[in-house]
């Protein structure tokens, strides 16, 4: 065998079976991005005031605030130059005054990733015709339910999730799990909780190598095994007030606190048991017609090349126009916090379908 497959199978068999290890800290982290260029551009500090049907996605308790007879909501976005692309897209629809369902669906993927494996034949020649792609890709699909409840001004939500993540022909898995979450409004109060994959989501992979096997034992890399990832839960509390600022501008800042319980993490506040990440934004509303918002979030401590530490941060801007019932939304975010890195564009767009025979679905959110 040729020292080019060689190191092309080494490369392979370091990839896949550290796949294979089960994991109980950052396992589905695509599902921690957010959705929506409004919720983006604010840090992500939704539990509390999210009522569209991006609820689904940050607090299920909120689609109940959907007032059309349908709602659509779309997002694109390209990550790291245009490598990561990262589609959403869901709809809400009421089913009477008290209860709405609603569905989201994710992709977060990485494309047309050469596959080198077969780029030298049998009589040890280099054949680039031989070359193909594959992408690493993951999905989630979110079926949502949510109901006010007897206290006035409280609803609750949930999600059936189900996961599911390929890495071309070499490995997939699928997963379960489930969310709830709470909103409460009260005045011009907001408040907010979502417990994410609250009986822990597991992904099981399976691994497709036996092309792949003779290679493996050559080179020393142990051949993966079936197994588990562990997506431990997580618990969201925030809140939000909204008052004026003259007749028609608005201001409402807004505050999420994410709990972990999987150990220490780079967050301000930690610990062994328990770690709080805090985030937070600011939305001014003209006329519920044109909005402007700004967002922290990702708040980390970072080592220098000369050992000291700095912090760093994920700073997002982004502004709405809301047209009777076409809402554009755009958010500008740096996913690193880094200086000098790459910024990422964002849009999203909601669209309210009301029947004109049924006046009482005229109040759109």
């Amino acid at each position: 065998m040729t020292s080019i497959k060689k190191l092309v199978f080494v490369v392979f068999g370091f990839i896949i079976p550290n796949l294979a290890l089960a994991q109980v800290k950052y396992s589905n982290e695509f599902l921690s991005i957010g959705v929506g260029a409004r919720g983006l551009s604010l840090g992500g500090a939704q539990s509390a005031l999210v009522g569209d049907a991006s609820a689904g996605f940050w607090n299920p308790a909120g689609l109940v605030k959907v007032k059309s007879n349908l709602q659509l909501f779309v997002m694109h976005n390209e990550y790291f130059g245009g490598i990561g692309k990262y589609d959403y897209a869901s709809f809400a629809a009421p089913i009477d005054a008290t209860r709405t369902i609603g569905a989201s669906f994710i992709r977060f993927a990485i494309d047309d990733i050469i596959d080198s494996t077969d780029l030298i034949d049998k009589d040890g020649n280099i054949d680039y015709g031989r070359l193909k792609t594959f992408s690493s890709a993951d999905y989630a699909f979110l079926f949502s339910y949510a109901q006010t409840l007897k206290v006035k001004g409280l609803s609750a939500g949930g999600n059936v999730k189900v996961i599911h993540r390929k890495v071309g022909d070499f490995a997939n898995a699928w997963g379960f799990g489930l969310d709830a979450g709470l909103q409460y409004e009260h005045n011009r109060w907001n408040f907010g909780l979502m417990g994410k994959d609250i009986t822990s989501t597991f992904n099981a992979w399976t691994y497709n190598t036996e092309s792949l096997q003779d290679v493996f034992a050559q080179t020393g890399n142990e051949i993966p095994q079936n197994g588990l990832e562990v997506t431990l839960p997580k618990l969201i509390g925030g809140v939000a007030y909204k008052f004026n600022l003259s007749k028609k501008i608005t201001a409402t800042p807004m505050v999420d606190l994410d709990f972990t319980f999987d150990g220490k993490r780079n967050v301000p506040i930690k610990s062994d048991v328990v770690s709080i990440d805090p985030k937070g934004g600011l939305e001014l509303a003209y006329d519920d017609f044109i909005f402007l918002r700004g967002g922290v979030a990702n708040i980390q401590t970072v080592q220098n090349i000369d050992a000291s530490t700095s912090t760093i941060a994920q700073p997002s801007i982004g502004a709405g126009i809301k047209i009777k019932n076409v809402t554009i939304d755009y958010a500008l975010t740096n996913f690193t916090g880094a200086a000098g890195t790459l910024y990422s564009n964002i849009f999203s767009l909601k669209l309210n379908f009301i029947r004109k025979t049924n006046p009482a679905t005229t109040n759109t959110k």
